[in-house]
């Protein structure tokens, strides 16, 4: 509330003030970026990312499959063509060894983006490796894996170009709004002049370039602002509801929970449990049961190369026999997360699903 007086009281209302500029030069201190825009959603920060590194009509793009589909629906804004990567088992990012494949059969692509999925890491350094094999740079799509760290840095920090989303659901929100981050100016001066309708400087309006209203007002950075005060609050309550979860889940055996990518130390966005293959119990029948005690629970992501919308759109596996990111897809649900939970509230759903499982 001090930060959006603040932009009432100086009558900054409009999408740039003290705030903006803010909450960009803090975020980068958080993150370890030297450049920052911030945007409209973490949507708009991948559109835009994507132009920077050269994305146009007919480039292909790869894309973590198992993911919402903000990741991806960029790719086509561009007329570039979306290919989809599978998931492991082991991180439920995506498989190197997928990626691999994608590699020997369309070797430039022009961006390759990464989702960490559901606040976990993907496995930087094997993707990183294969990619800067092929001189493809990577868009990390960090929008649900903020506070999240990797090999003692934070997630956010690893592609050419990374993006965060703070959606209403995120682990910090500014009720809609995302963020591009890099350290290249070239391209962070390139997107905030994207951002703001291609302005030229000229005492009128001149536009060479088509532009986009993507800039975040500075009252939603000031919300913003405030929390990123508590964000390490958020992650520390994040972590222990998921190690809270893990306790209650660890004698059935019916019932799986992603671990952690080698190096990461994730901050736990959504805890997604999965179910035995020979469970009897569905997911729905978990949401169900929940539901009935006012519980929200959800589906994981539905996968990308399951999408109508991608029905034409390539995919790739690691096996050709085993379609990791669908079935996940089939077997996993979201329980509730949120860092206000208690622990009575994170034992009393780990009850219920327990007794259905069971």
């Amino acid at each position: 509330m001090k930060y959006i007086k603040e932009a009432f009281d100086t009558n900054w209302v409009a999408p740039l003030g003290a705030n903006v500029t803010a909450f960009e030069n803090e975020m980068c201190d958080y993150v370890g970026r030297k450049y920052a825009v911030a945007l409209s959603s973490g949507t708009a920060a991948i559109h835009l990312g994507l132009k920077a590194l050269g994305v146009g009509s007919g480039d292909y793009v790869f894309c973590s499959s198992f993911t919402f589909a903000g990741s991806c629906n960029p790719i086509t804004y561009l007329d570039a063509k979306p290919v989809f990567i599978d998931s492991d088992y082991e991180t439920y990012n995506m498989c190197p060894e997928a990626l691999k494949k994608a590699f020997k059969k369309i070797p430039k692509p022009k961006a390759v983006i990464v989702v960490n999925l559901y606040g976990n890491q993907a496995n930087l350094v094997a993707l990183q490796k294969i990619c800067r094999e092929h001189k493809v740079p990577i868009l990390e799509d960090a929008a649900e894996s903020l506070g999240t760290t990797y090999n003692g840095k934070q997630s956010g920090s690893f592609g050419e170009i990374s993006i965060l989303s703070f959606n209403g659901n995120k682990i910090i929100t500014t009720s809609g709004g995302g963020m591009l981050l890099t350290d290249n100016k070239d391209w962070r001066d390139k997107v905030l002049f994207w951002a703001t309708q291609s302005r030229e400087d000229f005492p009128w309006y001149q536009h060479e370039e088509i532009g986009y209203n993507y800039r975040l007002s500075n009252i939603c950075a000031g919300i913003g602002r405030g929390q990123l005060e508590v964000l390490d609050e958020r992650v520390k309550r994040k972590r222990q509801v998921y190690e809270l979860y893990k306790k209650e889940f660890a004698k059935n055996n019916k019932i799986s929970m992603c671990n952690a990518t080698v190096g990461s130390n994730p901050n736990w966005w959504l805890t997604l449990i999965t179910l035995d293959k020979d469970c009897k119990a569905t997911f729905m029948d978990i949401i169900t049961a929940l539901a009935e005690y006012n519980i929200e629970a959800r589906p994981a992501w539905k996968p990308m190369h399951m999408q109508p919308v991608f029905k034409e759109c390539e995919y790739f596996c690691k096996d050709t026999k085993r379609d990791v990111s669908g079935d996940l897809f089939g077997r996993s649900v979201c329980l509730p997360s949120d860092s206000k939970m208690s622990d009575e509230d994170v034992i009393f759903v780990a009850s219920i699903v327990n007794n259905i499982v069971s």
